[in-house]
């Protein structure tokens, strides 16, 4: 654009999104994995090793991914709590809905057990004895917690112990946040380490067709058409699952609270579910849900504050998934969780699903460290997830948003921040909200700079 110097202004170019062709990667591998899988099943269970090398990958990054997104994730807390109530009653509900979500995919997964009748043989478990028999060497309950101790502050980051990454990261979070201001530094400088974890996971997920064509012709070599039907199952119970969760407990809270119609809030916001179905991520509308929370009344800083939060913190989706996928894991390797392992799985899942925030794999990541903390032999399941995690990374995008959205209306109204004639006329149609000044304001919409670094990419 010229200026009146007779300068031109140069403008970054804008980065292509590619994530679209690792889809259609992953879609045609395993259409490939399966068509293989049953003209060629001996030949296929040999292509097991594929699966196992990607999940090797995975594995490689959970204690780093573990470690940044708590400690972030503690600063967060502390940074969103300082700006008062709006802050502090977002987190209190964002804490009870994503437990409430775990909750809901353990009872699901309970009841439907996807993953029966599979049994997997010993054969296609690859790396997972290995490990299960490390973890076994240790014996009571004193042995445990002493387990727990890392041999240095690294070396929980180095050995692949979790739940030695995850004491860390807790004990370094409250360290530099007990630090006030001085702790700043430190908490951008594992902001950017963090980012460079996720440049290499998002590296590593290229190689997911691969993986994901491995697994799922091992898996359709040895059980044939029984595969098909227990991933299908998964799936189908995931997506209405949600659908529920969305639909009828969130729905019932946003009526009781706010006497707000759900239906009518996600109409509203149809563009922006379309947007995240082409995207398979919510981030992309992150700016047009703040833009549009306020034209439809949430005050300014309701919706600055709670949207940025809930981004890293209120992924509802994401905690459905990652419970209800341990448990078809669990099921296929014929080998269940145990009450008091399920228990334990969701104590865990509830602090560590703070680090599915993230890029694309992140959600993979998450779940493989729940598996590797309470039943390292189930690890190499996470294969047979790899096939069909892009065709549920839609549903858990567009449930982390909506969950999102009722937040922010929920908040604004216990803290009184709702205009309720302009929500009314927003939702009505009668005030159509304007895409024009959309573009012009909000154009480079982003967190409060005092939480931008704690705000990651949830999937």
């Amino acid at each position: 654009m010229a200026t009146g110097s007779g300068t031109t202004e140069q403008t970054a170019p804008v980065r292509r999104d590619r994530t679209h062709w690792l889809y259609i990667a992953v879609i045609v591998a395993v259409i490939l994995g399966i068509v293989v899988g049953f003209v060629f099943p001996d030949f296929a269970v040999g292509l097991k090793w594929l699966g196992t090398a990607f999940v090797g990958l995975i594995r490689m990054l959970i204690a780093p991914v573990i470690f940044c997104t708590i400690v972030l994730g503690i600063g967060a807390i502390r940074k969103a709590a300082s700006v008062g109530r709006i802050g502090g009653l977002a987190l209190a509900y964002f804490l009870v809905m994503s437990t409430v979500a775990l909750t809901i995919g353990l009872i699901v997964g309970n009841l439907l057990h996807p993953g029966e009748g599979l049994q997997i043989s010993e054969a296609l478990r690859g790396q997972g004895a290995d490990l299960a028999s490390t973890a076994e060497e240790g014996g009571g309950t004193t042995e445990f917690l002493i387990g727990l101790i890392p041999t240095t502050l690294l070396s929980a980051l180095t050995e692949g112990s979790v739940l030695q990454a995850l004491l860390v990261a807790l004990l370094v979070g409250f360290a530099i946040q007990s630090m006030g201001p001085a702790g700043e530094p430190l908490l951008r400088g594992v902001g950017y380490l963090q980012k460079l974890v996720f440049r290499i996971l998002a590296m590593v997920m290229w190689a997911a067709p691969i993986g994901a064509f491995g697994a799922i012709a091992a898996v359709v070599g040895e059980t044939g058409l029984d595969a098909l039907k227990s991933l299908g199952m998964l799936m189908l119970a995931f997506y209405i699952t949600c659908a529920v969760f969305v639909f009828g407990i969130l729905g019932l809270i946003l009526w009781t609270v706010a006497k707000v119609n759900v239906f009518a809030l996600l109409k509203y916001l149809a563009r922006e579910f379309l947007l995240i179905l082409a995207t398979s991520s919510s981030e992309t509308a992150l700016p047009r849900l703040i833009a549009k929370m306020e034209h439809a009344g949430v005050s300014q800083p309701v919706a600055g504050i709670v949207v940025p939060t809930g981004y890293s913190f209120n992924l509802d989706g994401t905690a459905i998934y990652l419970t209800m996928a341990s448990l078809f894991i669990a099921e296929a390797l014929g080998d269940p969780l145990s009450i008091s392992e399920q228990i334990g799985l969701l104590v865990f899942m509830i602090i560590a699903s703070k680090g599915a925030a993230g890029v694309t794999g992140a959600g993979l990541a998450t779940l493989a460290g729940g598996l590797s903390a309470h039943r390292p032999e189930l690890l190499d399941g996470v294969g047979l997830i790899v096939g069909i995690d892009r065709f549920m990374s839609e549903a858990r995008a567009l449930t982390n948003f909506a969950g999102n959205a009722i937040a922010t209306v929920l908040v604004a109204t216990w803290t009184h921040e709702l205009d309720r004639e302009q929500l009314s006329a927003a939702l009505s149609g009668r005030s159509p909200f304007d895409e024009a000044r959309m573009i012009d304001d909000h154009a480079d919409v982003r967190a409060p700079d005092d939480e931008r670094d704690a705000v990651a990419r949830p999937q």
